[in-house]
């Protein structure tokens, strides 16, 4: 998930209201009406468990986010009325499975647009709230995990000078690179290779100064960088 691309998570489709379908099936969210239908804690829940697991039913997905299957049922269809999920086809009522309509989605931020800002925030408060529990939970539980997959986990922080220019430059390129990397892995199941399981990554890039005026483009010196695992300006 980026930030002016706030990224989630879908199967491949045609996308709906309030959006469009980009490449690589990752839709584009524009208005703040689609993200406020998006901003509520089961429906993201259900949107990343219909991303890992694949099409589900309500009774199916209730078991796995710990909710009634009436109420997966009602957010479903919710979901589907802004184009997030559709019907999978066969069973009827809670029997009927559900899938993601994309692999992905942005959401485009407007300076401007004061409505899709707090909506965007409200979305991605509650994504960033899930992934960072999921990373504490990597944190408390990995020792259980093989060696392999404990040294092949990151864990880095990175502080850089950077211009709003740069630093746009620099989150275009890294998108360029991550999203065509496993793509097919996601809208392909049987794409996936062998021992091959659900990685997260986050990237997440802000200013922690705020800029003086007049500040913005422009060159600016370079920054320095932490090793994997370490803190800047502190030896790991």
């Amino acid at each position: 998930m980026t930030n002016d691309d706030a990224d989630a998570a879908l199967a491949p489709g045609d996308a709906a209201a309030g959006g469009t379908a980009g490449a690589r099936g990752v839709r584009e969210i524009t208005d703040a009406r689609t993200l406020r239908a998006l901003a509520h804690p089961v429906r993201v829940a259900l949107i990343e468990e219909l991303l890992i697991t694949g099409p589900m039913t309500a009774t199916e997905a209730a078991e796995r986010i710990g909710e009634t299957p009436t109420t997966c049922s009602f957010h479903l269809r919710q979901l589907a009325r802004y184009g997030f999920v559709e019907e999978a086809g066969g069973g009827r009522g809670r029997a009927r499975p559900w899938r993601m309509t994309s692999i992905g989605m942005s959401f485009t931020t407007n300076p401007e647009n004061l409505e899709l800002q707090l909506a965007t925030n409200a979305v991605m408060h509650i994504f960033r709230e899930r992934q960072f529990a999921r990373y504490q939970a990597w944190l408390d539980s990995r020792n259980g995990y093989p060696a392999q997959w404990r040294q092949a986990a990151g864990d880095s922080t990175y502080l850089f000078y950077l211009t709003a220019d740069e630093l746009e430059a620099l989150n275009d390129e890294l998108s360029r690179i991550l999203l065509p990397r496993f793509v097919e892995r996601m809208a392909d199941p049987a794409s996936r290779p062998a021992g091959s399981v659900p990685v997260e990554m986050s990237v997440l890039s802000y200013p922690i100064a705020v800029p003086p005026a007049g500040a913005e483009g422009g060159a600016a010196p370079g920054g320095g960088g932490a090793p994997d695992g370490g803190t800047p300006g502190v030896p790991s």
